[in-house]
């Protein structure tokens, strides 16, 4: 429930469609497990997993949605030495080489008969749609993975105009500078963690951990010509996360003490106590991101 990885995009166009609406049309994409001859399925999941009763869970005009991912797991080397086998096999019955689309064939074949006893593995990821905001956020630390989320997302609703979110100066540039001055705009803290790396494209990468970074070890880097691509950050005494250069934000970690808010929902029914981490959670999210965006200089205006 609580978001671990942030993945950003922004709306170039209003997004208006209604809980109902969205409910609808995640239903025609909603997941189904694979059968024996499937390879992978995807598709829209309940939000709040096996207690949820709906596939979008909404509040204070914020949108959480969840895809499930299944895919059989079915070594290569499995398929390979069946086919060698296979292959040889015939070669000797049939005193003749197997073409390559021959084997291409086999190959299919056994990939067929070995599904159904393939072992099967499912992964989910969740996102938050927050019209006021006209941002979309994904909880992935993968590119991949949020494009695969927002191509079905795309496909249920019919249009998604976003763009990730960029900005109009480049992020390794501001973070240098706070580096530099050896402190972060209040509310933000710098922490004990930082990826600097060389501006050539061939340079070098130096990374620190558990380190003070106002140190002359750190600023020495600096000097040389190397810039901030991750900076390990504190948001008020809420939240701590990584910042990289891509505008990516890794490693979220919500304090005890905030989470805790929600403690005497504990008791209620599971579902309140969902709704209610959730409201927290994206209030507190909203208010890291408006602050970051004035902080970082303002996100840069793209058209699709």
């Amino acid at each position: 429930m609580w978001f671990k990885n942030l993945t950003l995009y922004r709306f170039n166009k209003p997004f208006v469609i209604e809980t109902e609406q969205l409910e609808q049309a995640l239903e025609a994409f909603q997941f189904h497990p694979c059968s024996s001859q499937d390879i992978s399925k995807f598709g829209f999941s309940k939000a709040f997993g096996k207690i949820g009763q709906s596939l979008v869970h909404s509040a204070n005009q914020r949108h959480l949605i969840c895809a499930t991912k299944e895919e059989k797991i079915l070594p290569s080397q499995v398929i390979k030495e069946a086919l060698e086998e296979k292959v040889a096999h015939l070669e000797d019955e049939e005193n003749r080489k197997i073409t390559k689309k021959e084997k291409d064939a086999l190959k299919d074949e056994i990939t067929t008969t070995l599904l159904p006893r393939a072992f099967s593995r499912r992964s989910q990821i969740h996102a938050v749609i927050l019209p006021e905001q006209q941002l979309l956020i994904v909880d992935s630390s993968s590119a991949t993975k949020a494009e695969e989320l927002l191509a079905l997302l795309r496909k249920a609703i019919g249009s998604l105009p976003v763009v990730p979110v960029s900005f109009a100066t480049p992020i390794e540039l501001q973070l240098t500078d706070w580096l530099k001055q050896g402190e972060l705009p209040v509310p933000f803290y710098m922490q004990d963690e930082a990826e600097l790396k060389s501006a050539a494209d061939e340079g070098g990468i130096v990374r620190f951990k558990q380190q003070d970074l106002t140190e002359e070890e750190v600023l020495a880097h600096l000097e040389a010509g190397k810039q901030v691509h991750k900076l390990a950050i504190q948001f008020e005494q809420s939240i701590s996360f990584v910042l990289q250069s891509d505008a990516g934000i890794r490693r979220l970690k919500f304090a005890e003490e905030f989470r805790a808010q929600t403690d005497d929902v504990a008791g209620e029914d599971p579902l309140a106590k969902l709704d209610a981490d959730f409201v927290l959670m994206t209030g507190e999210i909203i208010a890291l991101l408006n602050t970051l965006f004035i902080k970082l200089g303002g996100v840069e205006e793209q058209s699709i």
